[in-house]
Protein backbone atom coordinates (compact mmCIF):
# COMPACT_ATOMS: atom_id res chain seq x y z
CA UNK A 1 0.00 0.00 0.00
CA UNK A 2 1.07 3.86 -0.59
CA UNK A 3 1.06 5.21 2.99
CA UNK A 4 2.94 8.25 2.37
CA UNK A 5 2.87 10.23 -1.10
CA UNK A 6 5.47 13.13 -1.79
CA UNK A 7 3.82 15.20 -4.76
CA UNK A 8 6.35 18.26 -6.60
CA UNK A 9 4.56 21.19 -6.04
CA UNK A 10 5.63 24.54 -8.34
CA UNK A 11 3.32 27.14 -10.07
CA UNK A 12 3.66 25.55 -13.35
CA UNK A 13 0.60 24.68 -16.02
CA UNK A 14 1.63 20.98 -15.63
CA UNK A 15 1.29 21.29 -11.37
CA UNK A 16 -2.75 20.05 -11.44
CA UNK A 17 -2.49 17.03 -13.64
CA UNK A 18 0.15 15.90 -11.02
CA UNK A 19 -1.96 16.58 -8.02
CA UNK A 20 -4.90 14.75 -9.27
CA UNK A 21 -2.67 11.59 -9.40
CA UNK A 22 -1.49 12.01 -6.23
CA UNK A 23 -5.30 13.14 -4.66
CA UNK A 24 -6.69 9.86 -6.60
CA UNK A 25 -3.90 8.08 -5.05
CA UNK A 26 -4.01 9.20 -1.73
CA UNK A 27 -7.60 8.61 -1.53
CA UNK A 28 -7.41 5.55 -2.77
CA UNK A 29 -4.78 4.67 -0.45
CA UNK A 30 -5.82 5.65 2.58
CA UNK A 31 -2.60 7.74 2.41
CA UNK A 32 -0.84 11.00 3.87
CA UNK A 33 0.23 13.25 0.86
CA UNK A 34 3.35 15.80 1.35
CA UNK A 35 3.53 18.51 -0.78
CA UNK A 36 6.77 19.97 -1.09
CA UNK A 37 7.55 22.98 -2.79
CA UNK A 38 11.49 24.10 -2.85
CA UNK A 39 12.85 27.62 -2.96
CA UNK A 40 15.48 25.95 -6.34
CA UNK A 41 18.45 26.74 -4.23
CA UNK A 42 19.75 26.96 -0.58
CA UNK A 43 20.41 30.69 1.47
CA UNK A 44 24.20 29.68 1.34
CA UNK A 45 24.21 28.83 -2.73
CA UNK A 46 22.28 32.14 -3.20
CA UNK A 47 24.41 33.82 -1.09
CA UNK A 48 27.66 32.98 -2.88
CA UNK A 49 26.24 33.65 -5.82
CA UNK A 50 24.94 37.45 -4.64
CA UNK A 51 28.38 37.71 -2.54
CA UNK A 52 29.19 37.16 1.25
CA UNK A 53 26.34 36.29 3.65
CA UNK A 54 26.77 39.22 5.70
CA UNK A 55 26.14 41.52 2.48
CA UNK A 56 23.67 39.41 0.39
CA UNK A 57 20.30 41.14 0.30
CA UNK A 58 17.45 38.74 2.18
CA UNK A 59 14.31 40.17 0.49
CA UNK A 60 15.36 38.63 -2.89
CA UNK A 61 15.74 35.20 -1.47
CA UNK A 62 12.43 36.11 0.88
CA UNK A 63 10.17 36.69 -2.52
CA UNK A 64 11.65 32.73 -3.18
CA UNK A 65 10.29 31.55 -0.26
CA UNK A 66 7.07 33.49 -0.61
CA UNK A 67 7.06 31.94 -3.51
CA UNK A 68 7.18 28.71 -2.32
CA UNK A 69 5.15 29.40 0.33
CA UNK A 70 1.75 30.74 -2.33
CA UNK A 71 2.47 27.60 -4.36
CA UNK A 72 1.70 25.34 -1.04
CA UNK A 73 -1.39 27.79 -0.15
CA UNK A 74 -2.62 26.69 -3.58
CA UNK A 75 -1.82 22.54 -2.93
CA UNK A 76 -3.65 22.65 0.20
CA UNK A 77 -6.60 24.17 -1.11
CA UNK A 78 -6.73 21.97 -4.39
CA UNK A 79 -6.10 19.02 -2.65
CA UNK A 80 -8.67 19.83 0.21
CA UNK A 81 -11.56 20.05 -2.69
CA UNK A 82 -9.98 16.82 -4.20
CA UNK A 83 -10.87 15.07 -1.16
CA UNK A 84 -7.56 14.43 0.31
CA UNK A 85 -8.43 13.69 4.14
CA UNK A 86 -4.42 13.66 5.09
CA UNK A 87 -1.98 16.35 3.60
CA UNK A 88 1.13 18.24 4.86
CA UNK A 89 2.89 21.32 3.50
CA UNK A 90 7.10 21.75 2.89
CA UNK A 91 8.96 24.20 1.92
CA UNK A 92 12.72 23.42 1.36
CA UNK A 93 15.25 25.71 1.14
CA UNK A 94 17.10 23.85 -1.33
CA UNK A 95 16.90 22.66 -5.28
CA UNK A 96 13.82 20.63 -6.57
CA UNK A 97 15.35 17.33 -7.32
CA UNK A 98 17.89 17.58 -4.07
CA UNK A 99 14.24 18.13 -1.77
CA UNK A 100 12.02 15.53 -3.34
CA UNK A 101 15.56 12.76 -3.31
CA UNK A 102 15.83 13.63 0.84
CA UNK A 103 12.07 13.19 1.16
CA UNK A 104 11.67 10.22 -1.21
CA UNK A 105 13.44 8.18 1.10
CA UNK A 106 10.37 8.80 3.97
CA UNK A 107 7.46 7.83 1.25
CA UNK A 108 6.02 5.09 -0.72
CA UNK A 109 6.57 7.30 -4.00
CA UNK A 110 7.14 10.15 -5.37
CA UNK A 111 4.89 12.33 -7.71
CA UNK A 112 6.18 14.87 -10.66
CA UNK A 113 5.27 15.88 -13.92
CA UNK A 114 6.14 14.93 -17.65
CA UNK A 115 9.19 16.59 -19.29
CA UNK A 116 8.31 19.92 -20.86
CA UNK A 117 9.55 21.30 -23.76
CA UNK A 118 12.03 24.06 -22.86
CA UNK A 119 11.64 23.61 -19.32
CA UNK A 120 15.00 24.78 -18.15
CA UNK A 121 16.40 23.14 -15.14
CA UNK A 122 12.99 21.30 -13.91
CA UNK A 123 13.09 19.98 -17.30
CA UNK A 124 15.68 17.12 -15.87
CA UNK A 125 13.34 16.81 -13.33
CA UNK A 126 11.34 13.90 -13.71
CA UNK A 127 14.87 11.72 -15.55
CA UNK A 128 16.89 12.51 -12.68
CA UNK A 129 14.55 11.52 -10.18
CA UNK A 130 13.44 8.21 -11.96
CA UNK A 131 16.55 6.99 -11.75
CA UNK A 132 18.29 8.15 -8.47
CA UNK A 133 15.31 8.16 -6.65
CA UNK A 134 15.27 5.69 -3.73
CA UNK A 135 11.68 5.18 -4.30
CA UNK A 136 9.36 4.87 -7.37
CA UNK A 137 8.70 8.15 -9.45
CA UNK A 138 5.02 8.40 -11.22
CA UNK A 139 5.58 10.89 -13.82
CA UNK A 140 2.54 12.39 -15.06
CA UNK A 141 1.63 13.87 -18.16
CA UNK A 142 -0.13 17.67 -18.53
CA UNK A 143 -3.35 16.18 -20.29
CA UNK A 144 -3.90 13.52 -16.92
CA UNK A 145 -7.51 14.39 -15.95
CA UNK A 146 -7.96 12.45 -12.83
CA UNK A 147 -8.81 9.09 -14.53
CA UNK A 148 -8.14 6.23 -12.25
CA UNK A 149 -4.94 5.02 -12.43
CA UNK A 150 -5.59 0.81 -11.64
CA UNK A 151 -8.13 0.09 -14.74
CA UNK A 152 -6.04 -1.44 -17.50
CA UNK A 153 -1.97 -1.37 -16.36
CA UNK A 154 0.56 -2.51 -19.00
CA UNK A 155 3.91 -3.41 -17.09
CA UNK A 156 7.21 -3.85 -18.96
CA UNK A 157 9.46 -6.55 -18.42
CA UNK A 158 12.88 -7.29 -19.37
CA UNK A 159 13.97 -9.40 -16.65
CA UNK A 160 15.90 -6.57 -15.55
CA UNK A 161 16.64 -5.71 -12.01
CA UNK A 162 15.25 -2.15 -12.64
CA UNK A 163 12.17 -3.78 -14.26
CA UNK A 164 11.37 -6.22 -11.49
CA UNK A 165 11.52 -3.44 -8.84
CA UNK A 166 9.23 -0.99 -10.95
CA UNK A 167 6.54 -4.42 -10.57
CA UNK A 168 7.20 -4.84 -7.40
CA UNK A 169 6.58 -1.22 -6.55
CA UNK A 170 3.15 -0.65 -8.36
CA UNK A 171 1.96 -4.21 -6.86
CA UNK A 172 -0.57 -2.03 -5.20
CA UNK A 173 -2.24 -0.79 -8.11
CA UNK A 174 -1.75 -4.32 -10.03
CA UNK A 175 -3.74 -6.47 -7.61
CA UNK A 176 -6.59 -3.47 -8.30
CA UNK A 177 -6.34 -3.31 -11.28
CA UNK A 178 -8.94 -4.52 -13.87
CA UNK A 179 -6.51 -5.69 -16.18
CA UNK A 180 -2.71 -6.07 -15.82
CA UNK A 181 -0.42 -6.91 -19.53
CA UNK A 182 2.85 -8.24 -18.58
CA UNK A 183 4.57 -7.05 -21.89
CA UNK A 184 8.53 -8.18 -23.18
CA UNK A 185 9.44 -6.63 -26.03
CA UNK A 186 11.72 -9.18 -28.41
CA UNK A 187 12.33 -11.21 -25.36
CA UNK A 188 14.97 -13.33 -27.61
CA UNK A 189 17.49 -10.88 -27.06
CA UNK A 190 17.58 -11.47 -22.90
CA UNK A 191 17.17 -15.19 -23.36
CA UNK A 192 18.98 -15.55 -20.17
CA UNK A 193 16.97 -13.33 -17.91
CA UNK A 194 13.62 -15.00 -19.15
CA UNK A 195 13.47 -19.18 -18.18
CA UNK A 196 11.98 -21.63 -20.76
CA UNK A 197 8.24 -19.56 -21.41
CA UNK A 198 9.32 -15.76 -21.64
CA UNK A 199 6.84 -13.67 -18.91
CA UNK A 200 5.62 -17.25 -17.62
CA UNK A 201 7.44 -16.75 -14.18
CA UNK A 202 6.75 -13.34 -13.81
CA UNK A 203 3.00 -13.89 -14.69
CA UNK A 204 3.00 -16.28 -12.34
CA UNK A 205 4.18 -14.69 -9.36
CA UNK A 206 1.80 -12.00 -10.09
CA UNK A 207 -1.18 -14.34 -10.00
CA UNK A 208 -0.57 -15.47 -6.76
CA UNK A 209 -0.51 -11.92 -5.44
CA UNK A 210 -4.22 -11.50 -6.87
CA UNK A 211 -3.04 -10.21 -9.84
CA UNK A 212 -5.18 -10.71 -13.21
CA UNK A 213 -2.44 -10.74 -16.02
CA UNK A 214 -2.45 -11.89 -19.13
CA UNK A 215 1.61 -11.61 -21.06
CA UNK A 216 1.58 -9.94 -24.07
CA UNK A 217 5.02 -10.84 -26.13
CA UNK A 218 5.53 -7.71 -28.79
CA UNK A 219 8.36 -8.67 -31.76
CA UNK A 220 8.99 -5.38 -33.34
CA UNK A 221 11.27 -3.14 -35.17
CA UNK A 222 10.36 -0.40 -33.02
CA UNK A 223 12.75 0.87 -30.03
CA UNK A 224 11.19 -0.76 -27.02
CA UNK A 225 10.05 2.46 -25.59
CA UNK A 226 7.99 3.72 -28.37
CA UNK A 227 6.52 0.08 -28.46
CA UNK A 228 5.63 -0.04 -24.88
CA UNK A 229 4.05 3.34 -25.20
CA UNK A 230 2.14 2.02 -28.90
CA UNK A 231 0.71 -1.51 -26.20
CA UNK A 232 -0.58 1.19 -23.79
CA UNK A 233 -2.25 2.99 -26.18
CA UNK A 234 -5.76 2.61 -24.13
CA UNK A 235 -4.30 2.25 -20.58
CA UNK A 236 -4.94 3.94 -17.60
CA UNK A 237 -1.11 3.45 -16.27
CA UNK A 238 2.36 2.26 -17.84
CA UNK A 239 5.00 0.96 -15.40
CA UNK A 240 8.56 0.68 -16.44
CA UNK A 241 12.25 -0.17 -15.11
CA UNK A 242 14.25 3.13 -15.35
CA UNK A 243 17.71 2.62 -17.36
CA UNK A 244 20.76 5.38 -16.87
CA UNK A 245 23.14 5.28 -19.21
CA UNK A 246 25.93 7.52 -20.91
CA UNK A 247 24.43 10.32 -22.82
CA UNK A 248 26.32 8.76 -26.20
CA UNK A 249 24.82 5.37 -25.29
CA UNK A 250 21.38 6.31 -24.54
CA UNK A 251 21.48 8.55 -27.84
CA UNK A 252 22.97 5.07 -29.83
CA UNK A 253 20.23 3.03 -28.00
CA UNK A 254 17.20 5.41 -28.07
CA UNK A 255 16.89 5.65 -24.42
CA UNK A 256 13.43 3.62 -23.14
CA UNK A 257 13.42 6.12 -19.86
CA UNK A 258 13.92 9.37 -22.10
CA UNK A 259 11.33 8.16 -25.08
CA UNK A 260 8.83 6.87 -21.40
CA UNK A 261 9.35 10.47 -19.79
CA UNK A 262 9.07 12.47 -23.06
CA UNK A 263 6.19 10.78 -25.39
CA UNK A 264 4.00 8.97 -22.47
CA UNK A 265 0.28 10.14 -22.90
CA UNK A 266 -0.39 8.44 -20.02
CA UNK A 267 1.44 8.38 -16.20
CA UNK A 268 4.19 6.12 -15.67
CA UNK A 269 5.40 4.75 -12.95
CA UNK A 270 9.57 4.25 -12.64
CA UNK A 271 11.96 2.35 -10.62
CA UNK A 272 15.54 2.10 -10.76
Amino acid sequence: MFKTIVVHVDDSPQFDARLQAAAWLAQAHGAHLVGSASTGLSWPAYALLTGSMAVAPSDEFDSLRAAARASLARFAERAGRLGVASLEERLVEDESRDALLLQARYADLVVTGQDEPGGGAERALPQYLAVHSARPVLVVPASYAGQPLDRTIVAGWDGSVPALRAIGAALPLLVGADTVRLVLVNPEREVGLHGDEPGADMAAWLARHGVRVEVVVERTAAAPGQALLDIAERASLLVSGAYGHSRYRELRLGGVTRTLLERAHLPVLLAH
